[in-house]
Formats: structure tokens, C-alpha cells, sequence
């Protein structure tokens, strides 16, 4: 792998010899595409480590949560995706000898304490939001923990997933650490790394549907614009429909085919205004897991992880644990079921902030969605909305969410530019919910939590503060 991984891989057997050594294992994970990837490599590698096990998913975990895990009869607790942000309420259990802890994470850990058993890119060189995420750390340790006889290499392709889940190839593809997680799951045949058009659905959506909901480069005329893409299509030298009539998807188009639509595409975007750095966004690095159907949602990462994220932040992380797991009967239908509920809900979330907007501070910009929109998925209608008529460029976005315990859940965003002049949104958010006695953690480009109700104006004010200051 690339970056200081030696170092990282060397302490991974430290956590891996922990975990050999336990009579049993309780796995705890976050509910994202991130989490539930992290949690399916390493329930996987301890399956074949033949370590009993037990799994557990928390949407925060919190001093509630973790007095809950403690309350359990297991002396060992796996940690993935999540652990480090809460390394001091976890090292007082471990000093309290309720468990011993190994975390297997790649966000910003709390200040001021360590545990020994700790395996996170940061400790070690590595930036955990663009370098390797929970799954990729999970993937870490799964080597760690590989039998003599085993190879846990085809485990890459849900580190892949994890990392794309987690938009770590939003800078033109995975790199560092990732980089030699793909390397290896090429090499294991299980990923296929490739240069594509950088649209999501190419697996699944029909042409027309694939070019109207292509927003992340918006082409006047074609995007949010079904009968302008029709017509778009139907002005090319190229056989869009199938023998029955019917709309081809891009996969069932022949190389020739796509590089003909691609540049078709171009030479619009190019016309119709779009400026050179947004069309340079239509291609880039593709990945596809080659052991999955063709024309499923399975073989892209990309909408791998949109039907993960559709199962466990709508309380089914069994479904999408099943579907990581190999399960493509039951748990496959239902996490389908679950994915045009997920789609129609981000839609509505995305269509609530633009119609009601956001409230600008000196230094943020914040929506309240209270009960409308659920807050599991805050956080990514909050990313939808960044970059389009609904909020302002180059200030984060705050969205507060209600959550069923009565509490309030904030997501917040920014951007790599932002986090290049100076903006931590992992310190924000710990920062502030701590002061109106909640708490949070994340990443520098993306983080959340969770605060009282009654607290909201309160942590905007120390969340302005403390977000001027870094980018002053």
C-alpha cells in the first residue's frame, strides 16, 4: 500500500494478537456505508480466525452507548468506524475493567488520552478523510488477522466501498492508503479499476434517467431535464434503445458507444457555458466489483454504498450487513425496498431546504429541519445542498435534526478548500456540542453531533466562534 502503511499494518498485528487472545468478541459499528462495510470485513476476518463474535450497530456513539456495550458480559469490544472520537468515556471503562478495547477507526481522535490497542491512519501519517477509512482500517486489521493458510484480500472490494461511501474519491479517486487497498483487490480480482464516465447510476438507471439526474456537472437543457435529455439521445449516432425498444442503461452500451456519448456530452457542456474544471468532473476513476452481476446495484461502488446507506440509517443494519455478507435472496429484495424509500426521502429533504433556505451567520450557514426531515439522513441532504441554489459557496453547512431520544442531531459540511484555509469541523463539532453538554467528533471536511434540545442557538453561536477563528 502507499503512505507509511508498515507502521500501521505492524500495530494492526498487535490488535489482531488482542483479539486472538479473547474467548469471544463483541463487534460495535456506525450505521453508514462506511460503517456497515467496516463492520462486514471484520466480522468476516473473524469468522475465519474462527473468534466468536457477536455485532452490534450504534447510530452515536456516545457515554450512553458505551456504558450499554460495557453493561455486557463481553471482555473484548471491537470498535469500527467509530471509537476514537470517544477514546476518553472508553478508556474510563477500560480503567474501570468493564472491557478492553481494540478500535479500528479513521476519525479525529479525543485529545489527551490513548488505549493501546488503537489502529487509526491518523496515529500514523495518514489523513483519515481522504486516506483511508473505517472499512479501509477494518481492512487493515483483516490482513492482521488472516489464518497462516487464509487470504483476506478479496475483503478489499467492501474496503473500496467504505471509502467511496465515505466520498474519499472526491478528489479524481481514492489515493494513499485506498490506493493500495484497490491495488490489492485488483490483484485478488475483486475490483476494477477504470477511467468512466463520472455519473451516478451507470449500473442501474436507464440513459435518459441517467443524464436527467446527473447534477453533480449540471448541463443546461439536459440535467433536472427529462425531455431534454430524450432529445439529447435521440440526436446521436448511437443505438440507445434495445431490441424491444426499450432504453439501454450505459453498461449495455459498447465501449465505442460510451466514448461517443461522452464526448457528445462534453462538446454540450461546452456549449452550453460550463466552465473547463466542471467538465473535467464528467470522467474520472471508476471502481466495480467484478464478482457482482453486471446491471446491479452491486457493481459500482458508488450505488453499492447509496443501498447500504438506504438500509441501516432506516434502522435495517441487518439488511445491509446480509447484503455485505453475500446475501443476494431476501436481504438484497428488501435493501432494494429500502433504497426507493431512501431516494424519495433525500429528494424531499433536498426539495424542504431549498424552499425553506438557510439562516446565514458570520462564518456558517444553518438549516433546522426539526421532525421533516429524518436524522439519520440530515447529513446527506445537507451534502446535496451544499453547491446549489439553496445555500452560499465557501461557508459550512450546519443541519439540525430531531432525533427520536428527544435529542437534537447536527451534520455538518464543508469543503476541501475550506479545510485547506484552516477549517476543522471535527474540532467544531466536539467543541461546541460539549459546551451546551452534548457531543460530536467527525472529520475535518465532515462531522456531526448531538446536543440537548433547547441547546441549538447556543452551539450555533460557540460553532460560529470557533469556525471564525480557524479561518481567520
Amino acid at each position: 500500500m502507499d503512505g507509511p502503511v508498515p507502521e500501521l499494518a505492524d500495530h494492526a498485528e498487535a490488535c489482531a494478537n488482542r483479539l486472538r487472545e479473547a474467548d469471544s468478541v463483541l463487534l460495535a459499528s456506525h450505521i453508514d456505508a462506511d460503517g456497515l462495510t467496516s463492520a462486514a470485513v471484520a466480522s468476516s476476518a473473524l469468522e475465519r480466525a474462527e473468534i466468536p463474535f457477536e455485532t452490534v450497530f450504534c447510530r452515536q456513539l456516545d457515554a450512553d452507548a458505551v456504558a450499554e456495550i460495557a453493561a455486557t458480559d463481553y471482555e473484548t469490544v471491537l470498535f469500527t468506524d467509530f471509537g476514537s472520537g470517544q477514546l476518553d468515556i472508553i478508556a474510563e471503562h477500560e480503567a474501570a475493567g468493564d472491557f478492553t478495547p481494540v478500535i479500528a477507526d479513521h476519525h479525529k481522535p479525543a485529545e489527551g488520552v490513548e488505549t493501546e490497542h488503537h489502529l487509526n491512519p491518523l496515529r500514523f501519517g495518514l489523513n483519515g478523510a481522504t486516506e483511508l477509512s473505517g472499512a479501509g482500517a477494518s481492512y487493515v486489521l483483516a490482513r492482521a488477522l488472516e489464518p497462516e493458510d487464509g487470504d483476506n484480500r478479496d475483503l478489499a472490494a467492501l474496503a473500496v466501498v467504505g471509502a467511496v461511501g465515505d466520498m474519499q474519491d472526491s478528489d479524481g479517486g481514492l489515493h494513499g492508503a485506498n490506493a493500495g487497498i484497490v491495488a490489492e483487490g485488483v490483484e485478488a480480482g475483486v475490483v476494477e479499476e477504470g477511467t468512466d464516465l463520472l455519473i451516478y447510476g451507470r449500473q442501474t438507471r436507464a440513459l435518459p434517467k441517467l443524464l436527467q439526474y446527473a447534477t453533480d456537472v449540471r448541463i443546461p437543457g439536459i440535467s433536472n431535464n427529462e425531455a431534454g435529455a430524450i432529445e439529447f439521445l435521440t440526436e446521436l449516432d448511437i443505438d440507445c434503445r434495445d431490441d424491444e425498444g426499450e432504453w439501454k442503461r450505459w453498461v449495455d452500451l459498447t465501449n465505442e458507444e460510451r466514448q461517443g456519448l461522452a464526448s457528445a456530452l462534453m462538446r454540450r457542456a461546452i456549449a452550453s457555458g460550463v466552465p473547463a474544471a466542471r467538465i473535467d468532473d464528467l470522467v474520472g476513476t471508476t471502481y466495480v466489483l467484478t464478482r457482482e452481476d453486471e446491471g446491479t446495484e452491486l457493481r459500482d461502488v458508488s450505488e453499492f454504498s447509496t443501498l447500504l446507506n438506504a438500509t441501516a440509517r432506516y434502522d435495517r443494519a441487518d439488511v445491509g450487513l446480509a447484503v455485505c455478507l453475500g446475501d443476494r435472496d431476501r436481504a438484497l429484495d428488501r435493501a432494494r425496498r429500502l433504497l426507493k424509500n431512501h431516494r424519495m426521502n433525500l429528494s424531499n429533504g433536498l426539495q424542504w431546504v431549498k424552499e425553506h433556505g438557510v439562516k446565514v451567520e458570520d462564518n456558517l450557514q444553518w438549516f433546522d429541519a426539526g421532525d421533516e426531515i429524518r436524522e439519520t439522513i440530515v447529513g446527506i441532504v445537507a451534502g446535496m445542498a451544499v453547491g446549489t441554489n439553496a445555500t452560499r459557496n465557501g461557508m459550512p453547512v450546519l443541519a439540525f435534526a430531531e432525533n427520536e431520544d428527544g435529542d437534537v442531531k447536527v451534520s455538518s459540511r464543508g469543503s476541501y478548500v475550506m479545510v485547506r484555509n484552516g477549517l476543522d469541523l471535527s474540532a467544531v463539532m466536539r467543541a461546541a456540542s460539549r459546551a451546551v453538554g452534548g457531543d460530536g467528533g467527525g472529520h475535518d471536511v465532515a462531522a456531526g453531533a448531538t446536543i440537548p434540545k433547547g441547546t441549538v442557538e447556543a452551539f450555533i453561536a460557540e460553532a460560529d466562534r470557533i469556525v471564525g477563528e480557524q479561518l481567520a
